[in-house]
């Protein structure tokens, strides 16, 4: 679509990340708490964050890899100098978009990193490093942001600080959503104070988004046999909690994005909840205006990478569910080539369909143009 600015909206992608710099916040939190802040040290295989309440040094190798041959890829581990500056430098940014074909980025943090800020219970550290964070993506999208979409992180210590937050900087050029890594009360369960931030988002029109999980826990180094191959396992689980909460019966407008879950799932899923549901409803009075797979139809959006399987079964799922995603530039990014992987994967795929999935439902959500 061509917006009236001119610009062509072809392909947009909905899960893109930024690589933070070494001095994002010992340059910008309180004299108080820089010594505790995130920083970057050098280890004999490379470099890493150090992290408060975090064992291990966190590694970007994986995070900042994208276009390196298999063989260059040192288990995760790489300089800070030696990753591809449009991680931090949105110049450099534009030039890697231009390249790959790519029109438009919706961009989140590091998950690692930001999970450290997330899972901090130090009120005041928390905030000081999630306004950093945002302050300093709010400088880097407003540089192009026609092409950048920036998520604030949603602070979780409290719902009037996270209501803060979103007013603090979602005016600002680029700023297009927010990204939550726990419910705003601070906890993983959803409570009555959290509708303030519901609908404070649903009055401003921007969508909640949650990238792959919630997590209370903090981060570690990658141990498992086969990293970020079940994205998915916790998307059902807030997804009925949500629904069954009644947050869209009080919020009908709110927006709900998981990133980079994939979506072949939705359809077994929508088929088996509503089964239970069925069932259930007579004797156990939940109280729901329509079945539970209506409110996942309407509410929810799933980012992918690769899902064939998911495109196979459109007609179960609806195209103006779904969202594309390049994931640049971690690991599963297909930079400089993805154009290759959307032809071979979407090939069949009815034209307008193709549309919503590649740049419209982004383009609406995020309301690019």
């Amino acid at each position: 679509m061509t917006t009236s600015s001119g610009r062509r909206y072809r392909l947009i992608s909905s899960d893109s990340h930024v690589t933070e710099p070494p001095d994002l916040w010992t340059s910008r939190v309180p004299t108080k708490l820089r010594d505790r802040a995130p920083r970057i040290e050098s280890f004999p295989d490379g470099d890493a964050w150090v992290l408060e309440g975090v064992d291990d040094p966190v590694n970007f190798g994986w995070n900042a890899c994208a276009g390196l041959e298999p063989e260059e890829i040192k288990g995760g581990w790489m300089r800070f100098e030696e990753m591809r500056r449009g991680g931090y430098d949105p110049v450099a940014r534009l030039g890697e978009m231009d390249r790959d074909g790519v029109d438009a980025e919706v961009l989140y943090p590091t998950p690692r990193l930001s999970n450290a800020i997330i899972a901090n219970r130090d009120v005041e550290y928390h905030l000081a490093m999630v306004r950093a964070y945002n302050d300093w993506l709010s400088e880097y999208v407003a540089h192009a942001p026609e092409r950048f979409g920036g998520l604030a992180i949603l602070p979780n210590r409290g719902v009037d600080g996270a209501a803060a937050e979103v007013n603090r900087v979602l005016d600002r050029p680029g700023m297009r959503g927010v990204v939550m890594g726990c419910y705003p009360n601070g906890t993983l369960a959803i409570q009555p104070e959290d509708d303030k931030v519901w609908g404070l988002l649903e009055e401003r029109g921007v969508p909640l988004g949650i990238h792959v999980s919630l997590t209370q826990a903090m981060p570690g180094a990658h141990r498992a046999k086969l990293p970020g191959y079940g994205r998915f396992f916790d998307a059902p689980n807030r997804m009925i909690e949500m629904v069954f909460e009644g947050v869209f019966d009080r919020f009908p407008a709110l927006d709900v994005v998981f990133a980079e879950v994939d979506f072949g799932w939705v359809p077994y899923v929508k088929e088996q909840i509503d089964n239970n549901y069925q069932r259930l409803e007579p004797t156990s009075h939940f109280g729901l205006a329509a079945p539970p797979s209506e409110y996942i139809e309407r509410h929810f959006h799933f980012g992918f990478i690769t899902d064939t399987f998911g495109l196979r079964s459109l007609p179960w799922m609806g195209a103006e569910r779904v969202l594309w995603s390049s994931d640049y530039p971690h690991i599963s990014a297909d930079w400089p080539y993805s154009w290759r992987t959307i032809q071979a994967s979407l090939s069949g795929i009815p034209a307008d369909d193709r549309h919503l999935i590649l740049a419209g439902n982004a383009q609406r959500l995020y309301q690019f143009g």
